[in-house]
């Protein structure tokens, strides 16, 4: 899988999309061990929907790494949103 897969697989997301998105990235964790690593972040996404809704969301991302051919790429790649257990319902802006 490379990135046009990985682009295809956002492409439905992103056709919501009007413009550019802004990500504010924070809580950055990384961690290496010759050649793995893994990460772990806070993405606050912003932007505007095709029909000029505001659109923002806080997402938690977990990926790991491999080194291959001196490069390293991403070889699992979780995103999530937490979920209120009072409601059962998705916090879009959950706060860490």
């Amino acid at each position: 899988m490379g990135f046009d897969a990985y682009k295809k697989d956002w492409q439905a997301f992103l056709d919501t999309m009007k413009g550019p998105l802004q990500a504010e990235i924070s809580e950055l964790s990384i961690s290496t061990d010759g050649k793995l690593a893994y990460s772990h972040c806070i993405q606050h996404v912003m932007g505007t929907t095709a029909d000029g809704s505001p659109f923002e969301i806080k997402v938690r991302v977990t990926d790991d790494y491999r080194k291959i051919g001196g490069k390293w790429l991403v070889t699992v790649e979780h995103v999530s949103v937490p979920v209120d257990l009072t409601t059962g319902k998705p916090d879009m802006l959950s706060r860490p």
